[in-house]
């Protein structure tokens, strides 16, 4: 093949990465702009998501997409429920603290990461895709699973941007992250908002977990890029920036796949940290980010 097919296969590859990091990162800048707290914790419930879509597809035989569904719709509310209780038990008892918080989810993240290698174990595990189908390009055919995803993850993204701007719910989050005392003053329930706040960050991780397993084997260890990624697509979009995010994740999703499939993934790391450098100087806020007053 010539230059033009392999530049185009590796922006397909990287849009597939550009949708998932967006899904991913999105939760981590969620529950930075309203909580005004870095989870460090963020990529082990994508991990938790990956591996409890190989538990529940794996109960289910017969037809995998039935499966698929299944972990699709239950991965996300269990890893859901996990976060809510980290939060209830933890994040809670320490009042947010900034500091204390950075602290506390590195124990969060060992502590769901060792639970993970204690029952599920070291190997990696494949769940099937529910579709299976090739759509022929001119100079080859490509996963028709693939482009499912990244169709799903755009139908997700729009929905979460409807909540959060056009329903109550949203405005009560609007509101707390804008400022949480006159939130209270007007019978807010803050810390619950911030309990489903920190539930639905941790869901978005885990649904881009499940989208993404059937390409990438479940692992207690795979939960590291995401996090890395995710923070390099916040910082550069603008912490608490919806559009930003989306935006950086669609410029490092797209590079990351050119990058490694003409040089290598870890070149592809390397500049993206280097242009978080640049960000921190240049605009520290991020590219979509408003400055602190």
């Amino acid at each position: 093949m010539d230059f033009g097919p392999y530049l185009f296969l590796a922006v397909m590859e990287g849009t597939v990465t550009a949708a998932v990091l967006a899904l991913t990162a999105l939760g981590l800048s969620l529950v930075f702009g309203v909580m005004r707290i870095v989870n460090v914790a963020h990529g082990e419930f994508f991990m938790l998501g990956a591996v409890l879509a190989w538990w529940f597809a794996s109960q289910i035989s017969g037809n995998p997409a039935i499966g698929f569904v299944v972990a699709l719709v239950l991965s996300p509310l269990v890893v859901g429920a996990v976060a809510m209780l980290c939060e209830r038990t933890v994040l809670k008892r320490i009042n947010y603290d900034p500091e204390a918080t950075i602290v506390a989810t590195i124990g969060i993240l060992y502590i769901i990461q060792q639970l993970a290698l204690t029952f599920y174990g070291a190997d990696a595990r494949p769940v099937e895709a529910p579709v299976h189908f090739r759509v022929q390009f001119p100079w080859f055919g490509y996963s028709g699973y693939k482009l499912v995803v990244v169709g799903a993850s755009v139908v997700l993204l729009l929905a979460t941007w409807f909540v959060l701007t056009r329903t109550r719910l949203g405005l009560i989050m609007r509101a707390t992250q804008y400022d949480r005392e006159t939130a209270q003053a007007f019978a807010i329930p803050v810390d619950r908002v911030y309990a489903v706040v920190f539930a639905i960050g941790a869901m978005l991780a885990a649904t881009a977990a499940v989208l993404i397993v059937p390409i990438q084997q479940a692992h207690y260890l795979m939960g590291g890029d995401p996090l890395l990624l995710s923070f390099i697509v916040v910082i550069i979009g603008g912490l608490g920036s919806i559009f930003g995010t989306v935006v950086a994740a669609i410029i490092i999703g797209i590079s990351d796949g050119v990058i490694s499939v003409f040089f290598t993934p870890t070149l592809a790391k390397i500049l993206a940290t280097l242009l978080v450098a640049l960000v921190l100087v240049v605009r520290p806020q991020g590219l979509f980010g408003k400055a602190a007053r």
